[in-house]
């Protein structure tokens, strides 16, 4: 009886191995699937991978004072409305630790399981030593206590609302809640990945002083430059004037703030291991920026953040930040497109984290697209009644977040293969051309479009077209107030190629749905999209 029940629990114990192993390999690709949002890249693109696939970011972001169980149901609305996949709302450290050691998750908690019961992701933005370069979200015991938790200095020795990046204090105390804040976090999402990304900090920098000049920091500032900062900078070593000359305070401000918020960062990671990221005010040229007609440091914006001209510096320094992203608030089309291409490197993915909400940042959109961007967020799209830019309209918003929704996770796998390209319109160019190798798109804006005639353009230069390349004759394509038709190189339309099949549809669940073919007067002059939301799969061939 022994030997027979011990044959019988090794067979047992091998058809439970068996299944193991086997089990092991179905559900594998589900696990995969559940894996914590992460960013990749590739042939020099990134993704933001969201349950193990490329996600793209339709955000919004809300007022700095909505994120109040009270506001809460306005704001659900309002991302509704938006037709947003993503809410970025902040968590602020005076609510969160209101007695130091103690904290309240009420806001969060609330934040964090609106946005699951809502089939929304979240982006939570930490306001803790700096909030748009001042201290204004710290709370009262420290806001109270400046023997302990030092301000920077300016140069007359006065102080100002900032609290000093030179002072380990302010560090441990911001660290301490940051953690304690992952740590919850881990707890109630580390398997649901509602929360996709965190914000470390908000257009972090001193505004008021270029740096701090307490004895603390002076005494550091008269010393060497550190090595590792010399490394990133191909510089030889000397005191911070010799090495860095008339930009000396501003790149001390910027390395002890990169070194804080990246050790903010690194703590932060070892509990909840998402993807962070920094938000940055920019550097403005002062036309751009009425109300403080100085382009300096401290003044135009808030000294020591990672703007246009020191990003390797935060690139270099603050390992733990994954993405730098500009806020960008100047809907000057050249400015804008130049911002992206300096934010979009080789280390670093471009991603948009706020921009404005008015129709004229809308077409914004596409360049962003245009140029892999893992997502795109208008600020302050709740209703409260007031906003900073007045009370603007974002129905364009409104519109292409609702026109690339159903495919965005379609979308996002094309920016990342190197499959998409946008045209946008600008005055004057209301025509372009896409240029994919061996297909060509006319991209015209503007209607009607009579024939024979040149495109009439939009009165606001607002059109954009989307074209992804599906396969080697396939596309699928989009557009707003624009029409486009597609050629062999270096022919006409229709000269040795023609449309196979035109078919309106969307994607449910990842799936193509067919809707309608296209022919005839909706084919003949190019696949033309105005007013409704509309996509086609469109086949090309040659003869």
């Amino acid at each position: 009886m022994f030997r027979i029940a011990l044959r019988v629990s090794k067979v047992l114990l091998c058809l439970c191995l068996s299944i193991t192993f086997w089990g092991a390999l179905l559900i594998g690709p589900s696990l995969r699937a559940e894996e914590a949002p992460r960013i990749v890249q590739k042939d020099g693109r990134y993704a933001l991978l969201v349950d193990g696939h490329p996600f793209l970011v339709l955000g919004g972001q809300i007022h700095n004072s909505s994120a109040w169980p009270s506001e809460l149901p306005q704001v659900w609305e309002s991302m509704a409305a938006l037709h947003a996949n993503t809410i970025e709302a902040p968590v602020y450290w005076e609510q969160f630790e209101p007695r130091e050691g103690q904290f309240d998750y009420t806001n969060v908690d609330q934040l964090v399981e609106g946005a699951r019961a809502h089939h929304l992701r979240a982006v939570l933005l930490w306001f803790g030593t700096w909030k748009n370069g001042n201290m204004h979200y710290a709370p009262a015991w420290v806001k109270n206590n400046p023997s302990r938790f030092p301000h920077v200095i300016r140069p007359d020795g006065q102080p100002i609302d900032v609290l000093s990046a030179n002072s380990s204090n302010n560090l441990q105390a911001d660290k301490a809640a940051f953690v304690a804040l992952m740590r919850h976090l881990k707890q109630i999402d580390g398997e649901a990945h509602t929360v996709i990304m965190i914000q470390v900090e908000n257009e972090s920098g001193n505004i008021g002083s270029i740096r701090d000049n307490s004895p603390v920091a002076d005494r550091e500032f008269g010393g060497a430059v550190p090595a590792d900062l010399l490394a990133v900078a191909h510089k030889q070593p000397g005191t911070w004037t010799q090495v860095f000359g008339a930009d000396a305070d501003e790149v001390f401000q910027a390395y002890y703030q990169a070194r804080y918020i990246n050790e903010i960062a690194t703590a932060g990671k070892r509990e909840f291991d998402i993807p962070y990221y920094i938000n940055v005010w920019l550097d403005y040229p002062p036309p751009e920026l009425p109300q403080r007609q100085l382009d300096t440091p401290g003044i135009a914006y808030p000294s020591g953040g990672s703007v246009q001209k020191l990003i390797w510096l935060w690139r270099g320094i603050a390992s733990s930040i994954d993405v730098i992203g500009p806020d960008i608030y100047s809907d000057d089309s050249q400015f804008y497109r130049e911002t992206m291409a300096t934010y979009r490197r080789p280390d670093n993915p471009l991603w948009i984290p706020e921009t404005g909400r008015d129709d004229s940042f809308a077409k914004f959109f596409f360049y962003a697209l245009g140029d892999d961007a893992l997502g795109f967020s208008p600020f302050g799209v709740d209703q409260t009644g007031w906003n900073i830019l007045g009370d603007q309209p974002w129905k364009r918003h409104s519109y292409n977040f609702g026109l690339i929704g159903p495919m965005s996770r379609e979308i996002a796998q094309l920016e990342f293969e190197g499959n998409l390209k946008t045209a946008v319109e600008e005055p004057g160019q209301a025509t372009q051309e896409v240029d994919f190798g061996d297909w060509q798109a006319t991209v015209s804006f503007g209607f009607p479009q009579p024939d024979g005639r040149r495109a009439p353009g939009t009165k606001d230069a607002h059109g954009a077209a989307l074209i992804g390349r599906l396969g080697p004759n396939q596309f699928l394509v989009t557009g707003v107030d624009a029409s486009v038709i597609f050629h062999l190189p270096g022919k006409l339309p229709w000269m040795r190629s023609q449309i196979v099949t035109a078919q309106q549809g969307s994607y449910v669940a990842g799936v193509w749905k067919p809707l309608r073919l296209w022919n005839g007067d909706e084919t003949d002059r190019g696949l033309c999209f105005h007013e409704k939301p509309e996509v086609v799969q469109v086949t090309m061939g040659r003869f």
